[in-house]
């Protein structure tokens, strides 16, 4: 066979060579259109004390009229404000009866009261829709029905509070009265096992996703804590994580992770394949330093726990 190219050929393979760059570049602008899919359109808090103000943003729960419950955990306090960032009201001040040392996770049950989970003292205090404390349950422990280091935490279609155990490895079960249920997983980081979970929220089907963060992974549970499936590894690329944190999961069931350690938010489908990420380290606009909780608003907006950086982050994510 001869080693020469005919002309016929030499052009073949130049057409050849034009067409896969071609769809390189289609696959790269196509990329490249992935990442702007989330818009930031506004940002409020900024460091400090007073009303407004944040040192150590952790999670959210959103009430029946959309307004954001969100917690400071270095300023021991429930803030709360309007879909638009409008400062309402704040609670939770040690010097309140439930006062708070830690607060990290918060929930809201079917009857519109408050549940707020201590990272320090392993209790969770229940608040009234009005802010009264109504209940103090569980306590700091190992042993069935107390909790240690408590984390981002959700409240189940079945009515039950779903609490992550950073300390414990494991998730704790309540009802909306405090009463302890069950609990399932236990350290490790076999499939099923957890290695310091930060966040578990539910979706639509009763799913429930958990941000295994030593494990650098999502793990996904039914409503009895029966293993079924997971996702992701430690890295930086689509679908890897590092130290995954808050979760937020939208109308569509699409699950979104936040990641303490890429600084940045991953969107994937109800099955963990990826769709597009967003985000740096960084203190600009759109940048976000120690990225901790997330949750969707009534109004389909995604908020973002920009915690370094002692701000909400708030981006349209449709």
């Amino acid at each position: 066979m001869s080693q020469f190219l005919t002309p016929r050929q030499t052009c073949f393979l130049e057409c050849c060579h034009f067409i896969s760059l071609l769809a390189l570049a289609f696959i790269l602008c196509a990329c490249s259109r992935q990442q702007v899919d989330a818009e930031l359109l506004f940002i409020f808090g900024e460091e400090g004390a007073a009303p407004g103000q944040f040192k150590y943003v952790e999670d959210f729960a959103v009430d029946g009229n959309g307004n954001l419950f969100i917690t400071d955990a270095l300023n021991g306090n429930v803030q709360v404000f309007s879909a638009d960032g409008t400062f309402i009201s704040m609670f939770g001040a040690t010097q309140q009866i439930g006062g708070l040392r830690k607060p990290e996770g918060i929930a809201i049950d079917e009857d519109g009261n408050i549940h707020v989970a201590d990272y320090l003292t392993g209790h969770v205090e229940k608040f009234s829709s009005d802010h009264r404390h109504m209940l103090t349950y569980s306590g700091y422990g190992s042993v069935e029905g107390k909790t240690q280091e408590t984390e981002f935490m959700t409240f189940h279609q079945n009515g039950f509070l779903y609490v992550p155990e950073a300390g414990n490895s494991r998730i704790s079960v309540f009802d909306k009265e405090g009463q302890f249920q069950f609990t399932f997983a236990q350290k490790g980081n076999a499939p099923g096992q957890l290695n310091r979970p930060e966040a578990i929220k539910h979706n639509s089907r009763g799913l429930l996703y958990v941000a295994d963060l030593g494990n650098h992974r999502i793990q996904v549970f039914d409503e009895y804590g029966k293993f079924l499936f997971l996702w992701g590894s430690e890295g930086d690329g689509p679908g890897e994580f590092r130290k995954p944190s808050g979760l937020a999961i939208d109308a569509n069931d699409n699950v979104y992770v936040a990641e303490i350690g890429n600084n940045r938010i991953q969107k994937f489908n109800s099955r963990g394949n990826f769709l597009y990420m967003f985000g740096q380290s960084g203190r600009d606009p759109g940048d976000f330093g120690n990225i901790h909780g997330l949750v969707i608003g009534l109004n389909k907006l995604l908020y973002v726990a920009d915690t370094a950086n002692h701000r909400v982050q708030v981006f349209d994510v449709r």
